[in-house]
């Protein structure tokens, strides 16, 4: 993974996402729909995205092993 300091406003599409978070595609909607990770943006009916920073406290948190 990289080791320079990720970004934490704007948004992260999907395969971004999974850059930071490895889980499967599904394993990872299976863990949204379960509220384990970040809940999805919609900009349109085509686009979801994730807040930035969003993605970076899940990530902080799994790191200190809070649930």
């Amino acid at each position: 993974m990289n080791t320079t300091a990720q970004p934490t406003d704007g948004f992260l599409r999907l395969p971004q996402v999974l850059e930071r978070i490895p889980v499967s595609r599904s394993g990872f909607w299976k863990g949204v729909k379960e509220g384990r990770f970040p809940q999805p943006v919609k900009l349109s009916p085509r686009v979801t995205v994730w807040r930035a920073s969003d993605v970076q406290a899940y990530i902080e948190a799994a790191a200190k092993g809070v649930k």
